[in-house]
């Protein structure tokens, strides 16, 4: 599923590229070496150190010698969360220490004198990247708190052997626009290419070396693919 994704969104943009008029030039969505622009403000909360809850992730909020007040809550679709006495709290966006003084506030102001709150992200369900492609451990990963591409592929248990390093992509939306970058990790490792942010939603896909390549078999695939692209 993932992959036929990736296969047709590359194939969208190879004949962006060939609709230009086959000058070689890179389409203007398909970057080389250069990090994407951020998601909108809305999507791109993964990019701050620390991480930032969203709907339907699960808190453990923790309330000393209060046990009444002590339980694990889901985070809603409008970013809220239930608790007793206190009602709908708006936690969606913030951190956990943001969320710890919020209910340690609305708890002292009518209830409890000296409230003593923590609050804990027991499972991360909004903040999520896709690495797939030739990575040892293909699947879905959370993100917590800032995260470069190198970081990603280290959360899948790293490259295999059939990886090509020269062809890692990244693929966003920006601005309800899907737009990808090639990177080259050997270039990352020796400092030669900045290792890029990834954000919450992207997908990385690392392609394959010789016969297997996602690349070729785009090519192949698609009418006109011939014409030259910089990325491949």
């Amino acid at each position: 599923m993932i992959r036929a994704l990736v296969l047709a969104v590359m194939a969208s943009l190879f004949l962006a590229a060939c609709a230009d008029g086959g000058s070689g030039a890179m389409s203007k969505d398909a970057l080389y070496g250069q990090a994407l622009p951020p998601p909108d403000p809305a999507k791109a909360i993964a990019s701050s150190e620390e991480y930032r809850v969203g709907p339907m992730d699960v808190l453990d909020v923790s309330v000393f010698q209060s046990p009444d007040l002590t339980r694990v809550v889901q985070v809603d679709a409008s970013g809220h969360i239930g608790m007793p006495l206190i009602g709908a709290v708006p936690v969606a966006g913030k951190t956990v220490t943001e969320i710890q003084t919020e209910l340690t506030t609305r708890l002292k102001e009518r209830y409890l004198r000296s409230p003593e709150v923590t609050v804990a992200v027991k499972e991360f369900a909004s903040q999520k990247v896709t690495v797939d492609g030739s990575v040892t451990q293909p699947g879905v990963y959370p993100l917590v708190g800032k995260t470069t591409l190198m970081q990603s592929i280290a959360m899948a248990r790293g490259v295999d052997r059939l990886a090509n390093h020269k062809r890692v992509a990244i693929f966003r939306n920006v601005n309800s626009q899907r737009m990808v970058a090639v990177f080259d990790l050997d270039q990352i490792r020796s400092g030669k290419m900045d290792d890029p942010q990834i954000y919450a939603n992207d997908v990385v896909f690392v392609d394959r070396s010789g016969s297997k390549s996602l690349f070729r078999d785009v090519i192949s695939s698609v009418p006109l693919m011939s014409v030259f692209v910089p990325v491949l």
